[in-house]
């Protein structure tokens, strides 16, 4: 199972933003770009962005253990109309009722010619 984990900002160390909380993971790395670092988390893989403003602190490279701190910043929200009893969906139409079916029509006799 791959969880995936886009941070839009760069790393941040705790107590850089009062707002922001602060986060950490621990694994292995599994793989390493500039722009982003996956580490191994248990059964799951954990892909952090990051920039060149981050700051780094030993060498990294795929294979070394690592601890990252980062800090979940929202890059768009959209917010969705309440529900309000004004607003309730229209009550289901109920089903037609099914036409009556016309009686028989009798065949017509035959006719005798007379001889």
């Amino acid at each position: 199972m791959k969880k995936s984990v886009l941070i839009a900002a760069s790393f941040v160390l705790i107590g850089f933003s009062a707002h922001a909380r602060a986060y950490q993971v621990t694994g292995p790395i599994l793989e390493l770009t500039d722009t982003k670092i996956v580490v191994q988390k248990e059964k799951e893989k954990w892909e952090i962005a990051r920039t060149a403003d981050t700051k780094v602190t030993g060498e990294l490279k795929v294979g070394s253990k690592v601890t990252i701190e980062y800090t979940m910043t929202a890059s768009t929200i959209e917010a969705k109309p309440d529900k309000s009893s004004s607003a309730l969906p229209a009550p289901p139409t109920p089903p037609t009722p099914p036409k009556p079916k016309a009686p028989p029509v009798p065949a017509p006799a035959p006719v005798k010619k007379p001889k």
